[in-house]
C-alpha cells in the first residue's frame, strides 16, 4: 500500500535513469532502446541488476494508471523464461493510497537442475523483491521522485528521469 492515488503510483514504477536509481535499488542500470523516450507497450529496455546480471525485456502490456507487463527476451543464461506484471488499484480501505500488487514468474534451465534452481530462485528473488517493492513505497513519499511523476503526468505521461 503507497499514498499516493494509483495514477501517481504507476508514474513512479515508470520512471526512468536517472531518476529510477534513486528509489529503485535492483537497477545498476537502466534504458530505453530502439530510440524509444517513453516506456510503452512493445518497447525494448535494457536492464542491469545490482548482481551484473543483465536482461532485454520488452513491455507486453502498458495501461496506466492499472498494470504493466513485461517479458523477458534475453537475460541471465540460468533464465529459460522470465516475465513480469506490476497492478495499481485504488485501495478502498484507504482513499488517495494504492495497493500496488507485482507478481513475477520465471523457469530456470537446464531442465535437469529446475527443481532446485527454483527453488532457490524463489528465496533470492523473492528477497530482492521485497527489498525492491519496499524501496518502491518510499519511492511514493520521496518529494523529488512525487514531483518528477506528478510533472510527467501533467506532460502526458511519460515518466523521465529528472
Amino acid at each position: 500500500m503507497v499514498p499516493v492515488p494509483p495514477d501517481v503510483a504507476f508514474a513512479v514504477s515508470q520512471t526512468t535513469a536517472p531518476l529510477r536509481y534513486r528509489w529503485d535499488p535492483f537497477v545498476r542500470e537502466q534504458r530505453l532502446l530502439d530510440g524509444a523516450t517513453r516506456p510503452g507497450k512493445g518497447v525494448r529496455t535494457f536492464t542491469r541488476s545490482r548482481h551484473g546480471f543483465v536482461m532485454v525485456s520488452q513491455y507486453v502490456s502498458f495501461a496506466p494508471p492499472t498494470n504493466v507487463g513485461m517479458k523477458m527476451l534475453r537475460g541471465p543464461w540460468f533464465f529459460e523464461m522470465f516475465a513480469g506484471g506490476w497492478r495499481f488499484a485504488a485501495a478502498e480501505e484507504a482513499p488517495g493510497h494504492t495497493l500496488a500488487t507485482w507478481r513475477y514468474s520465471f523457469r530456470c534451465r537446464p531442465a535437469f537442475l529446475r527443481p532446485v534452481a527454483e527453488r532457490l530462485g524463489h528465496l533470492l528473488l523473492g528477497h530482492d523483491i521485497n527489498r525492491r517493492i519496499h524501496a518502491y513505497a518510499r519511492g511514493c513519499t520521496d518529494p523529488v521522485v512525487l514531483a518528477a511523476a506528478r510533472q510527467a503526468l501533467e506532460d502526458g505521461y511519460g515518466p523521465a528521469g529528472r
